[in-house]
């Protein structure tokens, strides 16, 4: 069994101002995600001015997404009972799928407001989605937070609030599988020039997988549990949409090979 290392979630305290791990993890994912898209701006016909205004934009909608997600998705009763905890975002409890919904709504008003194609702008930001996405997961695991499922493993922690028995780190588990393999994934495939939808199928088909997988080691949130056949989580239930509309993506991109265009 590994000991937990019982991360203070402060860092530091500025006066009546607290600097928490989990929003500093959200500002390494967006610096992580401007310097690799950096690389590639150019290829794209896009300034550092236009990149700059496309993260600020999208990491708009991962906040509001997927905060308001969550309270919708995962902890409605919490909500209508407390609605001024949706903007407590330093206590953690964001919806991958709600940032999701998020991102895409602002960017295709983005893309309305400048005349971009919004398919070819999420096609260049679809990529370093997953560096995001791992910074969070480390978020979630200094939180303590979003731990796993009762372990007899060597690996298994016994985590703050989640009883003395130990527990797959599966937060852990997304990091590596949603955010370092999943960016791999993405970035080598997106080197070359591929068809229209291609690679934000590729995303939305191997995030669903891997989240699908992960959920079978990851504790169900109790004011939830399973879903549907006494197994299903309700990330699995959500990640089987996106893994069948990836799917269908990827069939129709590459029937249809229309290379994607410059963005500017």
């Amino acid at each position: 069994m590994l000991i937990y290392p019982h991360i203070n979630p402060v860092i530091v305290h500025i006066g009546p101002i607290a600097i928490h791990w989990y929003g500093v993890m959200y500002l390494m994912g967006l610096f992580l995600a401007w310097l690799f898209l950096s690389f590639r701006i150019h290829s794209r016909g896009l300034t550092q001015e236009k990149l700059l205004d496309i993260l600020f934009y999208a990491m708009l909608g991962v906040l509001v997404g997927g905060r308001l997600g969550y309270m919708l998705f995962y902890d409605f009763s919490d909500f209508i009972h407390a609605p001024w905890r949706l903007f407590m975002i330093w206590q953690g409890g964001m919806s991958f799928h709600g940032g999701l919904i998020g991102v895409l709504v602002v960017i295709w008003i983005y893309s309305r407001v400048n005349k971009i194609s919004w398919i070819d702008l999420m096609d260049f930001i679809a990529p370093v989605v997953p560096l995001g996405l791992a910074a969070g997961r480390l978020g979630n695991f200094i939180n303590g937070e979003l731990w796993g499922r009762v372990t007899t493993m060597p690996w298994g922690m016994v985590f703050p609030n989640a009883g003395p028995l130990p527990r797959h780190p599966s937060q852990l588990y997304e990091f590596f599988l949603e955010g370092i393999l999943l960016f791999i994934i993405l970035w080598v495939f997106s080197a070359k020039p591929r068809p229209r939808f291609a690679v934000s199928g590729c995303f939305l088909l191997f995030y669903g997988l891997f989240r699908f997988i992960v959920e079978f080691f990851r504790q169900p949130d109790i004011q939830i549990g399973f879903v549907a056949f006494g197994w299903m989580t309700k990330g699995q239930l959500f990640s089987l949409p996106m893994i069948l509309i990836g799917l269908t993506m990827l069939i129709w991109a590459y029937r249809r090979p229309e290379v994607h265009a410059t963005i500017s």
